[in-house]
């Protein structure tokens, strides 16, 4: 194995593969976000349970570091939130019209809890933690 192929490697493990479209969990059970009609489900799910939506740029190793960190500390029942998972370069329009709806500054990665058709909290980047998420339940 050469160092380059090595270094590469190594970073993989930290950071990812770059070519990597949907993230996969075993903690986490993620509903894809991939349609602007779904919000309005999402918005009625609310008022049943608390939804949560994870803006992620597939891109970007700071998202991919906050999306591998949350999913590492998830520990909520799924009765209790119901999460989606938005892949922003597939789906910026999608991003858009969540800032706009529920009054949100668009930043990426960024989760948004919403909870009867509002949303109640937003972190971004390294502020994005599930316990902070799981204590707004």
């Amino acid at each position: 194995m050469s160092r380059q192929h090595y270094n590469m490697g190594f970073l993989d493990n930290i950071f990812g593969n770059n070519d990597s479209k949907v993230t996969s969990s075993e903690t986490v059970k993620w509903n894809e976000l991939t349609e602007i009609q779904q919000l309005e489900a999402i918005v009625a799910e609310s008022f049943d349970v608390p939804v949560l939506v994870f803006k992620h740029s597939t891109r970007c190793s700071i998202s991919r570091m906050a999306l591998r960190n949350f999913e590492r500390e998830y520990a909520i029942e799924d009765d209790k939130l119901k999460p989606y998972f938005l892949d922003l370069l597939e789906h910026r329009d999608i991003s858009n019209v969540i800032a706009a709806t529920f009054g949100v500054t668009h930043q990426s990665p960024q989760v948004v809890l919403i909870k009867d058709g509002k949303a109640v909290y937003d972190a971004s980047h390294s502020d994005i933690e599930a316990e902070d998420i799981k204590s707004r339940l």
